[in-house]
């Protein structure tokens, strides 16, 4: 579900152009996955018109989100949506821990997104943890920027948070990870998560990110215990960066559809 939606953004604009950033991008990748052993495109995917602005503000959009969303999960299909800001998420989790009262949220990005408003709005980028958190558990993973407030506001209830380090060569406990998460999750990409060096074109890169293969050995341990019910990928703003991080963005959606169907790691290592 390709959602254009750029408002709140407080550094570099763009991320409006990143659905159709992706799913050009995606014409070019090959649907078979070889890391995988199998072909995304047996799935059935059906991508949806673009889920237009609401121009009466954050709020109202995130209530837009939140009722397209539980349209789709209502015909027991797994969404996945393309942004466009992390705002998004919001009203994606109001539908979905609606649908699956034990949801936890798989949130990774590299800032705390945990204040409770930013610029007079509680509707925004700089809030989405905050507000999801009020809604279900929140595990964050790749934090490696935070502000004064929402150190002070750490821990709290529901909220586990794995912050990153530069020299990390490895993932961070998965035991203590997967612990925190229940049967069903949702996982939410920002893709300012990732080192710049791979992924330059989002609104506030941060450097000292995830690598690609980082991120994907993670999402693949989850997916072997967990069962994730939809997801996200946000914060692509293509005129930031080169081609490759709209590519990029589209292989890990192509993944995230794999494990989401349970066709995670090749069968012949399982």
């Amino acid at each position: 579900m390709p959602v254009p939606y750029d408002s709140t953004t407080s550094y570099r604009t763009g991320t409006r152009e990143g659905p159709s950033a992706i799913l050009k991008a995606s014409y070019n990748l090959e649907d078979y996955d070889h890391d995988l052993d199998f072909d995304v495109s047996n799935v059935g995917i059906h991508t949806t018109s673009a889920l237009e602005p609401d121009m009466n503000g954050p709020r109202a959009m995130v209530e837009r989100v939140g009722k397209a969303v539980q349209q789709v999960i209502g015909n027991d299909k797994i969404v996945g949506l393309l942004g466009g800001e992390h705002t998004i998420t919001i009203g994606s989790i109001m539908a979905m821990s609606e649908k699956y009262p034990d949801l936890s949220v798989l949130y990774l990005d590299a800032h705390g997104d945990l204040r409770n408003q930013y610029m007079g709005s509680k509707w925004g980028h700089a809030t989405v943890a905050r507000r999801v958190v009020e809604m279900c558990p929140v595990t964050q993973v790749g934090l490696r920027s935070i502000s004064l407030e929402e150190k002070l506001s750490m821990p709290c209830e529901g909220l586990t948070t794995f912050f990153w380090k530069e020299n990390y060569t490895e993932l961070p406990s998965l035991d203590e990870l997967l612990t925190s998460l229940s049967e069903h999750i949702y996982i939410s990409v920002d893709l300012d998560v990732l080192d710049p060096s791979i992924m330059s074109a989002v609104g506030t890169p941060e450097p000292g990110g995830m690598r690609w293969w980082q991120i994907i050995e993670l999402l693949d341990v989850v997916s072997h215990s967990r069962k994730i019910v939809g997801f996200d990928i946000t914060e692509l703003s293509p005129g930031e960066g080169p081609d490759a991080c709209a590519y990029l963005a589209a292989k890990l959606v192509y993944k995230l559809i794999a494990y989401s169907t349970n066709h995670g790691s090749n069968p012949s290592t399982r």
